[in-house]
């Protein structure tokens, strides 16, 4: 662990620490990692699919505790859920603030700092959002009905374990302005709608048109295209008015969509590239190319994952390909023997440089992500670098040594 510049007034993290301070230290860092960084540590991953698994549970039973006859026959396992549901977000809660500290963003910060700042971030309101109707309800500020329409809002958690969702919050925040810019443009036109149905309708409805608020209700329903039928036009001129307003409603709804979904793919897109960028830039074989050869070899890359025991490729079939081990670890299969290989370790290169077909069964061990690499690029590759040339073939013949 490579340990922060330390504080003002605080002991370093590193040999000048006390022991207790470093254990301390030590293992705030190592709760941060889990809860943080879950997705790169086997225990962390297992943690967060837990907490998904519980939010989606405790959701489940405050919804199908307000049927009556399930709330009765159900009633101890609900309430079992319940509890064990706001103490483990309880405790997840507090973890997440006593490690926030070892969070780089809050790093420069003293510890009380940190997580007040941190309190107030959106995640941590969801996250307190998700416990604190049990403790109002506890202390008699909420009644039991309330309580469990609150606890819905646990639903919101799934955004912190969701690249998803993470990604779509971030297409909104990237084009915030350009919605804001269509919300007010809808607003202006339910605005001018509402005006005009007011002024077509008010003798003759006065009940639903008698003023612009009731008229913008009918505004907003018709550009939105619901329809409820509670309040539509009888003039002629009303009637056009609506059809207008209809048609323009189906505009202005298509802006925001398509907004959001061109932002939505350019995140996605951005997401890939650093992920892919991080895997080429951690294999050995890439690590003298600058940042212009790395991109230019992204360009020939694609990335696929394999589940434990799945075949990568079968001995026999064609040698098309060459792969990388960005994560994870496969096993060889080779007469008489198993060869394990691991993170940043290719197979595949010899079938392919002399256009034959796989001398071995390739299995993954664990959960493998892989840097796939087409035959025609790789000859390509290696007659623009002869120092990447050079390097699979030594691996190559050390291989058949090795076999032979």
């Amino acid at each position: 662990m490579i340990a922060s510049a330390p504080r003002p007034g605080k002991l370093s993290r590193g040999a000048g620490a006390s022991a207790p301070g470093g254990r301390r230290s030590r293992a705030r860092a190592t709760i941060h990692a889990l809860l943080e960084n879950g997705t790169q540590l086997r225990a962390g991953l297992v943690l967060q699919r837990a907490i998904m698994a519980l939010i989606v549970v405790s959701v489940l039973a405050s919804v199908l505790e307000t049927v009556p006859g399930l709330g009765r026959t159900w009633h101890v396992l609900f309430e079992a859920i319940e509890f064990a549901s706001v103490f483990c977000f309880t405790t997840e809660y507090l973890l997440r603030l006593w490690s926030v500290v070892e969070d780089l963003p809050y790093r420069h910060l003293s510890p009380w700092r940190a997580r007040l700042r941190w309190m107030a971030s959106p995640g941590a309101i969801i996250d307190l959002a998700a416990v604190a109707p049990f403790y109002l309800n506890l202390l008699g500020l909420i009644d039991v009905r309330t309580l469990l329409a609150l606890r819905i809002l646990r639903f919101f958690k799934l955004t912190r374990y969701s690249p998803g969702a993470r990604s779509l919050i971030d297409a909104i925040r990237s084009e915030r302005a350009a919605l804001l810019t269509c919300l007010m443009l809808i607003v202006t036109v339910a605005l001018v709608s509402a005006t005009l149905m007011h002024l077509l309708e008010r003798d003759v409805q006065p009940d639903k048109f008698g003023t612009v608020p009731d008229a913008l209700y009918w505004a907003m329903i018709t550009l939105t295209t619901v329809g409820y039928g509670d309040a539509v036009p009888v003039t002629p001129v009303g009637k056009i008015v609506a059809t207008i307003s209809a048609l323009a409603g189906i505009v202005m709804l298509a802006l925001p969509i398509g907004i959001l979904a061109t932002s939505f793919a350019q995140v996605i897109q951005r997401r890939e590239f650093v992920v892919t960028w991080g895997m080429v830039a951690r294999v050995p074989l890439f690590d003298r190319l600058n940042a212009s050869e790395i991109l230019d070899i992204m360009q020939y890359l694609s990335s696929v994952s394999a589940e434990p025991g799945e075949v990568i490729v079968r001995k026999g079939d064609p040698a098309t390909t060459m792969f990388f081990i960005a994560s994870g670890r496969v096993a060889v299969e080779l007469p008489g023997r198993e060869v394990s290989l691991g993170e940043h370790q290719f197979f595949g290169e010899s079938a392919m440089l002399k256009d034959g077909a796989r001398s071995a069964t390739v299995r993954a061990i664990q959960h493998t992500k892989l840097l796939v690499l087409d035959a025609s690029d790789l000859r390509g590759l290696m007659e623009r670098r002869p120092d990447i040339a050079d390097s699979i073939a030594a691996v190559a013949r050390e291989r058949r040594d090795a076999a032979g």
